[in-house]
């Protein structure tokens, strides 16, 4: 099988330095050599690292299409793809290429490490030698593999931030859905906007700041969707609604979502005109603002595509 390997950076392809862990050059070479050695990686891996590598902690939706871009250039050349990505973002990264590839014919498989390929026991070598087979065996679409889970994209989320395991998909995660007939990359205008998170007496003034200047916001709400009934989160929804602002809730529980109408506690988001996320992971649901925003330019029609699914980022029951 034809694969491309692309290293977009991360703890993966780096070695110590006095300063600390940083990129080397080489690492992921020496990788594929070692693995093939070893009967774990195919012959004939194509390898492209990124001209100018990616700072996970510093990635940005440009970024996504840039990687968007080179998938979609690949179709065609290529059978499956491994993308290695630092952790600290991996997952708002799986969730944006959900969207931009909708209809990929081809399984894309992100991965990484916690502990750089240099150094002795690290998890690279494995997360590598799985993410090259699960780009052989996938079905066509974004996933995550790591500490010897395949995850979908649309639906995995960091869920530790030194562990080896560090990355977890929902419960019921559905798998990718079926290849559309035609493919056009999906690409991203510049947007703002913000994921603000209620809090017992939280600083709702941060909402009302995001309803003037973002373009979108994502709002993590408690439990199955309920949040402070005060007239300064009254007024700060209103003034979002104004501006034609779309608000997604989701939820600060890692599994479950949220359901809008279940407690009268959500009533001041029902009014407020916030779309219900259901169980699309936060980093998701940022995705998709951002793609909503920049494919669609009535308020109806992004509000619509934020509460459709379509990628199997979220259920609908």
């Amino acid at each position: 099988m034809r694969l491309l390997l692309i290293h977009t950076g991360g703890t993966i392809g780096m070695a110590a330095t006095p300063q600390g862990f940083a990129p080397q050059a080489g690492v992921l070479e020496d990788a594929l050599q070692r693995l093939g050695a070893e009967g774990r990686c195919p012959a004939g891996v194509t390898l492209r690292p990124l001209e100018r590598l990616i700072d996970s902690a510093e990635a940005t939706p440009e970024d996504w299409n840039r990687l968007t871009r080179l998938l979609a250039e690949a179709q065609g050349a290529f059978d499956g793809i491994v993308v290695t990505h630092g952790t600290d973002t991996l997952a708002f990264s799986a969730a944006a290429l959900c969207l931009s590839l909708r209809g990929l014919a081809m399984p894309v498989v992100l991965t990484g490490s916690m502990l750089p390929l240099t150094v002795e026991g690290s998890d690279g070598w494995d997360n590598l030698a799985d993410a090259l087979r699960a780009a052989q065996t996938a079905t066509p679409g974004v996933w995550v593999q790591f500490a010897g889970k395949l995850l979908h994209g649309a639906r995995v989320r960091k869920a530790h931030s030194s562990f080896a395991d560090a990355f977890a998909g929902a419960e019921d995660a559905t798998p990718p859905l079926t290849p559309a007939d035609s493919f056009a990359p999906a690409l991203l205008s510049p947007q703002r906007v913000a994921i603000h998170s209620v809090a017992p007496g939280g600083c709702i003034e941060l909402l009302d700041f995001a309803a003037q200047h973002c373009d979108g916001i994502v709002l993590r709400c408690y439990g199955s969707g309920t949040a402070p009934d005060t007239p300064q989160m009254r007024a700060a929804l209103r003034r979002a609604a104004e501006r034609q602002v779309p608000v997604v809730a989701v939820s600060q529980s890692p599994e479950g979502g949220v359901s809008l109408g279940t407690y009268a506690a959500g009533g001041v988001l029902r009014e407020g005109g916030v779309i219900d996320g259901r169980d699309m992971t936060p980093e998701m649901a940022y995705a998709k603002l951002h793609h909503a925003l920049s494919a669609h330019a009535e308020f109806e029609a992004r509000r619509a595509f934020l509460a459709t699914p379509v990628c199997g980022e979220m259920h609908t029951g």
